[in-house]
């Protein structure tokens, strides 16, 4: 929901900092790497309850998905014209890394607060039914719109369908049941309305724009 207007504000922050990093040693898909190593340790530790670890874990993996994508841009300027090109590759590799890195914090949160708080699983199950909804929907959606000429260019590799669930409540959400891990249930509970909520809007979206 937020995406939109925080793109702009955010790129010339991320963009500075990605002219910092683009070194020879340092790569878009190497980004991509950590971002889903730290992703993965932030699960393992919600799991094993060290909270405030893994909240650290969880900013650092977002931090670094926000970088990949800038460095990415400007070693394609870098190489324009020499024939190279990794942009679907590096696409590829950071929407698998996304997917794999929100599927596991959501089990890791479920683990940790389950076994901590007594929690209940049907929460995180409709987070994660959500979750595979919205992935399937804007996925078929980024692949049929690209071959019938109608893909939506914002910079990204994919063509993404806007809804009230976007990459910036995700991170607010998943940081705040790292926070208050007693109500993570509840706050999964919520986050499952909206992100069901987004999966249907972004349904008719797809449907009305590929008529």
């Amino acid at each position: 929901m937020f995406d939109s207007r925080l793109r702009p504000l955010l790129a010339p922050a991320l963009n500075a900092a990605a002219r910092r990093l683009d070194v020879p040693w340092i790569t878009p898909n190497r980004l991509t790497s950590l971002n889903l190593l730290l992703g993965l340790a932030s699960a393992a530790l919600a799991a094993g309850q060290l909270w405030v670890p893994a909240l650290a874990a969880w900013l650092l993996c977002r931090l670094a998905d926000g970088l990949d994508g800038p460095l990415a841009r400007l070693r394609a300027a870098h190489i324009a014209g020499t024939g190279q090109d990794d942009a679907g590759q590096g696409g590829f590799w950071d929407i698998s890394a996304d997917f794999i890195v929100y599927g596991a914090t959501v089990v890791g949160v479920a683990v940790g607060a389950t076994a901590g708080y007594d929690a209940g699983w049907l929460p995180f199950l409709l987070v994660l039914f959500g979750y595979y909804i919205n992935g399937s929907v804007f996925l078929a959606f980024s692949s049929i719109a690209e071959r019938s000429g109608r893909q939506l260019d914002d910079g990204r590799s994919l063509s993404f369908l806007g809804g009230l669930a976007e990459g910036a409540e995700t991170v607010v959400v998943h940081s705040l049941w790292l926070l208050f891990p007693a109500f993570a249930g509840h706050i999964a509970l919520v986050w499952a309305v909206l992100v069901s909520l987004s999966a249907g809007q972004r349904v008719v979206a797809g449907f009305r724009a590929l008529r």
